[in-house]
This record gives C-alpha cells, sequence and structure tokens, in this order.
C-alpha cells in the first residue's frame, strides 16, 4: 500500500493519539494502562482471565475500580464441559470458554478489554470475538510463571 495512513480510521487516530499520551517512561504496564484509558475517555473496562489468576485479576480489578467501571470474568464462564463443547469424550473438566467471555464484557458495554493470562489460542479466540479493544496485561507462561521473557534468548527459538 503506497499511504500507509489510509491504514487509519479517524477513530483509530484517536486511539494512536491517546496511546502516544499514556505513554510514561519508567511506569508500568498498569499505570500505562490507567493513563491510555483516561486519555481515551474509556469509563467501562472488562478483564478476561485465567481462573488460575483469579485472585490477581481481582487486585487488578480493585486497582482499576478507583477510577473506572470495572467488569471481570474467568475462563471457566458458563461452566461448559469440555467433553460437550469440542466433542471429545476424553476431554476431561470444564471447557475455557473465551467466546462467552467476550460475550459478558460486550453485554456490560466495556470500552477496553484487557486479556489475563488467558491460554494461547485461547487469548486469540477472545481477541478475534472481543467487541472493545483489547490489550494484554498477562500471558500464559507455566514455565516461567507468566514471564515468557525470563531467560528468553534467539538461540532458543
Amino acid at each position: 500500500m503506497e499511504n500507509q495512513k489510509d491504514l487509519y480510521t479517524k477513530a483509530d487516530i484517536e486511539m494512536m493519539r491517546a496511546a502516544e499520551k499514556g505513554r510514561i517512561p519508567g511506569k508500568n504496564r498498569v499505570e500505562e494502562l490507567i493513563r491510555f484509558a483516561e486519555e481515551s475517555g474509556i469509563k467501562r473496562i472488562g478483564i478476561a482471565n485465567c481462573i488460575s489468576l483469579q485472585k490477581e485479576a481481582l487486585e487488578l480489578k480493585a486497582r482499576l475500580s478507583d477510577k473506572f467501571d470495572v467488569y471481570s470474568v474467568d475462563c471457566k464462564f458458563g461452566k461448559i464441559p469440555g467433553a460437550e463443547l469440542l466433542g471429545d469424550a476424553t476431554v476431561k473438566g470444564l471447557s475455557c470458554n473465551p467466546a462467552g467471555q467476550a460475550e459478558f464484557l460486550a453485554e456490560n458495554n466495556t470500552e477496553l478489554n484487557v486479556s489475563f493470562g488467558l491460554c494461547v489460542g485461547h487469548d486469540s479466540m477472545f481477541n478475534m470475538k472481543s467487541k472493545a479493544p483489547t490489550t494484554t496485561l498477562i500471558v500464559k507462561d507455566r514455565e516461567h510463571k507468566h514471564n515468557p521473557y525470563k531467560e528468553f534468548t534467539i538461540n532458543k527459538l
């Protein structure tokens, strides 16, 4: 494409401006998320979290609730048996439900969603189904306690 700027709508440009204003050198991602949301005029934030990070998600919700209406939903929302959803009797337990998480947050009219420790694939599905822009705060990385950069080297690729 010859003019890359043509890729952006007026609303996209406004989001990019808020992103620039939201950058805070030396601050953490939660502080930048708050600043970005404030700069964007966002009032309602959704958190889609892995059930294994429920405590941490509730801590984030408490932190954000000072300035925003916050809605959180864990990955087992809807309590769908995995065997039923996937059509595979060998699958045990409840399935994760990223589409259900996205729908719950859409029903609560969130304006920005936060992916919080969802599994690979589930986070992709949540992002695709989300009606609001989505940012990732924590990724699922079991080996490195959700810090995939830890011990990352180009030689390991």
